[in-house]
């Protein structure tokens, strides 16, 4: 990571993207003014120290690669013996549009700070290598699930609880408060629970909600944090389920697989928004805390 960040190049790519949101190699050198060969062999490097994601996805000719920031803010902690800084605490914030997989069904979409991308209600376009330009995801049925990296195998050490804080809201064709909706959690394959989101909010414009985006679309959801411990899966102060950390496999793979959708067999399935960065009452992605039972030195990675 550190070599990644060691060229002023590779930190101009960096910025453009966090700016400006994910780009192709050519427009990338276009805009900071370099030869093309050089953007890639510094994507090459940033794509090395995981400090960008890529995709491919169609050109005019053949096919092109789009480049996105991973992180907003990276802080390395120069001081390990600090006493204010929790060190057994490992956190990865999932842009919302990197699922790796999807099933959903309409009502469906997705949409940047900036604009709807695609079309609206067309479950095939989650597949869309626009995604990850998304700040808002909404759906009817089915499910999104993202891939996150296990760094407790990186660091040989046993997690003692997981946790994932997310804001969502339930999805209804504009909105509705009284709108409830059984939205469910799923890791490693293992559902861990259900919760009963009350409804869909659009009272008010989202804290961050964009200007553009209609008063009449869902604004603002839920702040949710899912906690999975040795003894049972919580949601806030409520027990969710009996599944434990035991229960997941951890200590096998070297990924976390997280899935958010709709459970039919549960009573009310009615919908979800997935609110991220630029939506919403919370300026945030998805986010995984691993708590881990015992590190030393370890450099801190925020979004």
């Amino acid at each position: 990571m550190l070599r990644g960040l060691a060229s002023p190049v590779r930190l101009r790519i960096l910025r453009l993207l966090n700016r400006h949101g994910p780009k192709n190699i050519n427009q990338i050198a276009e805009v900071l003014g370099l030869p093309q060969s050089t953007i890639v062999t510094n994507v090459q490097v940033l794509e090395e120290a995981e400090l960008i994601s890529t995709s491919l996805g169609k050109a005019a000719k053949g096919q092109q690669k789009v480049c996105a920031a991973r992180y907003a803010e990276i802080v390395v902690n120069l001081d390990p013996d600090d006493p204010s800084r929790e060190r057994n605490i490992v956190e990865v914030e999932m842009p919302l549009g990197l699922y790796t997989s999807s099933n959903v069904s309409a009502p469906c979409g997705l949409c940047s700070t900036e604009r709807i991308l695609g079309v609206l209600d067309v479950p095939e376009l989650f597949l869309d290598p626009r995604r990850v330009q998304a700040a808002l995801i909404w759906f009817g049925r089915g499910y999104v699930e993202y891939k996150f990296p296990n760094n407790a195998k990186v660091l040989n050490q046993a997690i003692n609880a997981l946790e994932f804080e997310m804001e969502m809201s339930s999805e209804v064709p504009g909105t509705n408060a009284d709108w409830p909706s059984d939205i469910s959690l799923w890791v490693n394959g293992r559902k861990v629970g259900t919760w009963t989101c009350p409804g869909d909010y659009g009272d008010r414009r989202g804290t961050y909600t964009p200007h553009w985006w209609k008063l009449e679309g869902s604004q603002y959801g839920i702040l949710t944090t899912w906690r999975i411990t040795a003894d049972g899966t919580y949601l806030g102060e409520r027990r969710l389920s009996d599944v434990t950390t035991a229960d997941l496999d951890l200590d096998r793979h070297h990924s976390i697989k997280v899935r958010i959708g709709i459970d039919e067999t549960e009573g009310r399935p009615g919908g979800v928004n997935i609110f991220g960065r630029g939506f919403g009452n919370h300026n945030q992605d998805i986010k995984m805390r691993l708590h881990l039972q015992g590190m030393k030195a370890l450099p801190h990675v925020a979004a």
